[in-house]
């Protein structure tokens, strides 16, 4: 009995066993493979991210559709299987291929094309597939430290860049303390509730009559929302974005700046919908002062910066500002319109970090904001699609972005929050300064000098990042059917 049991919880979570499987692979079979045939590596890591992606589309098929899968629970129920965790792994895993095509000519000009990083970065997907699966507080935390330990390696990955080992350690030190509140503030959860499972948490603070005379539960609430705050990477627990985002490997840089804010979403999901729902009243007044403060911070400080890719981890933080108003509505539309705002928003990074590593050739990093001068003249398809992207991220129409932005600022007016409304609104568009004036140096200022051409990318990239990048026009134009499965997955994951 026990047997049959253990072989039906592993058939419910089949995708990571066979992930966690494939993953040793990987990194075994590298270890036999000379410097001339590691395409065979790279090429087990995509087979590998489909074939999940093919386990999890037929386990969906045989339950009727994605808006149609119940939820199966499995290990003592700390593992479910619902609409919402079916179709973020699989975006995630999609855009993880993607990721993995457009940094292969970067990481080959830089020796990165190594057994290590495709282990670690399948490593780190497979901690957020467990991640947005989790039941139980304790699920959450194991799924979130295997996605974070894999991502400091990531970042330190090139042992001779300097920069890369110094924004490591700070990742590490600052990551460390976030984990350790999310931890302390759990436990405090734990010892008030005597539950680490999400269910069991929300039947002790439903049958609560006054949950604000209850200190020690808020307490709790509070460490948590730290350690959620840092991983969302939303202000005031930012400080380490911009220095990872500078001094990683811009490869690594698109990796981090991508998935794991997928991953982010389900947790926060997870924990304060599935969990902490009762407290909502409190932990939306302290989402509340954490949207405001990002949106001010990234926006602001993103105008000052002269490297691109610190321009965009400052802007990274805004878009966490908008993705934590979603969240704070506290409704089915408000976390409709923040799934739809994180999909979106990782493919538009996807393609925004893909320009800057076409751009850059061994031995040079296009990382500054002044390397982009002149690309109209250079490479003028480049410099429309990079177009594209900035207005996709300033949310200026017929972009994703403004349709993003506008049900995630109408979700907030539903709840009354108008001020909050005018105030996102206001800092949007002060935000757009900011990519506009990069629009302005790639259109309309003269190139420092002759830059030597890339002759080195394949039709392939060129036809992926084409694609890409005229997605986020499509869907700003025809959203109706990525909105319709988002709203769609929300509801049938709320019941």
């Amino acid at each position: 009995m026990m047997d049959m049991s253990i072989t039906k919880d592993i058939g419910v979570a089949l995708p990571e066993v066979f992930l966690l499987c494939a993953t040793f692979c990987v990194l075994i079979l590298d270890l036999f493979l000379s410097k001339s045939m590691k395409i065979i590596t790279f090429l087990l890591t995509q087979v590998s991210l489909l074939a999940t992606v093919w386990l999890i589309y037929t386990s969906i098929g045989n339950s009727g559709g994605l808006v149609n899968v119940e939820p199966v629970f499995a290990f003592n129920n700390m593992y479910v299987k619902d609409a919402l965790a079916d179709t973020l792994k699989i975006v995630m895993l999609l855009m993880g291929n993607l990721a993995f095509l457009y940094s292969r000519i970067y990481q080959r000009d830089r020796n990165m094309c190594s057994g290590e990083y495709y282990s670690l970065a399948l490593f780190a997907i497979l901690g957020m597939m467990i991640m947005v699966s989790a039941n139980t507080m304790l699920l959450v935390y194991l799924g979130l430290e295997l996605l974070s330990l894999a991502m400091y390696a990531m970042v330190a990955l090139q042992r001779d860049n300097g920069r890369a080992s110094e924004a490591a350690m700070k990742y590490f030190v600052l990551g460390a303390v976030a984990s350790g509140m999310l931890l302390y503030g759990m436990s405090i959860v734990y010892g008030l509730s005597g539950h680490i499972d999400l269910a069991g948490i929300t039947e002790y603070i439903s049958a609560k009559d006054n949950i604000t005379s209850n200190i020690g539960l808020l307490l709790g609430l509070s460490f948590i929302l730290v350690g959620l705050g840092f991983k969302l990477g939303v202000a005031p627990f930012h400080m380490w974005i911009p220095d990872v985002y500078d001094g990683a490997p811009t490869a690594v840089t698109q990796f981090i700046g991508t998935l794991p804010k997928l991953a982010a979403f389900g947790m926060v999901f997870r924990l304060l919908v599935g969990g902490l729902d009762g407290l909502q009243d409190s932990w939306q007044q302290i989402l509340i002062f954490l949207a405001v403060l990002s949106l001010a911070i990234g926006n602001i400080i993103a105008i000052a910066q002269t490297n691109l890719k610190r321009m965009l981890a400052y802007s990274t933080i805004a878009h966490m500002g908008f993705v934590v108003l979603g969240i704070l509505a506290g409704t089915k539309e408000g976390y409709s319109a923040t799934l739809f705002y994180t999909i979106t928003y990782a493919l538009t990074a996807l393609a925004g970090f893909a320009v800057i590593m076409l751009l850059s050739r061994k031995g040079y990093e296009a990382d500054q904001i002044s390397d982009l001068k002149g690309l109209s003249r250079r490479h003028p398809w480049y410099a429309f699609l990079m177009m594209i992207v900035l207005f996709s991220m300033a949310g200026i129409p017929p972009t994703v972005g403004f349709y993003a932005k506008l049900i995630v600022i109408q979700s907030i007016i539903d709840v009354d929050l108008v001020w909050l409304a005018t105030y996102a609104v206001i800092l949007s568009v002060i935000g757009a300064y900011y990519y506009l004036r990069v629009i302005k140096i790639m259109y309309f200022d003269q190139p420092d000098a002759v830059q030597s051409e890339r002759a080195d990318i394949s039709i392939e990239f060129n036809i992926l990042l084409s694609t890409n990048s005229l997605a986020l026009v499509l869907l700003g134009i025809m959203p109706g059917s990525l909105m319709a499965i988002c709203i769609a997955v929300i509801n049938a994951t709320i019941i």
